[in-house]
């Protein structure tokens, strides 16, 4: 996404700075949930939605253009699910490079949060 383009995410009215602090972590976003299992875009979504009590829903534009990145790299691989449980949908599986590049993604995301923590402390608050 170019630098200075909003994300393409709804947010609860509440948070509306919080669209700029989700760019560039719809992909790690979206491995964690395949972490789990294997989904596909819809079902996704709706978990996020649930997660996070309604307050966050990823346009369908961000959601799959996310997926072809993802996959384009190799951290996850598509498929089309059986039909006989109704629509035929494109299902999503992480894979090892994948799964790497969530813990890498995590750890760095893990590092900035401990960092921006320390900056933004009040006098007297210990974020060690």
């Amino acid at each position: 996404m170019p630098p200075g383009e909003a994300a393409a995410v709804e947010w609860g009215d509440s948070m509306s700075i919080a669209s700029d602090l989700m760019r560039g972590n719809t992909e790690m976003i979206l491995l964690a949930r395949l972490m789990k299992k294997e989904s596909y875009g819809y079902e996704i979504n709706k978990v996020i939605q649930a997660a996070t009590g309604g307050q966050l829903e990823l346009k369908e534009a961000t959601l799959y253009g996310a997926f072809c990145r993802l996959e384009a790299v190799g951290h996850i691989v598509s498929y089309w699910g059986d039909e006989t449980t109704g629509a035929r949908r494109r299902y999503y599986r992480i894979t090892p490079a994948g799964r790497q590049a969530f813990a890498q993604s995590r750890a760095e995301w893990e590092q900035a949060r401990r960092l921006i923590d320390k900056l933004i402390a009040q006098e007297g608050e210990n974020h060690d």
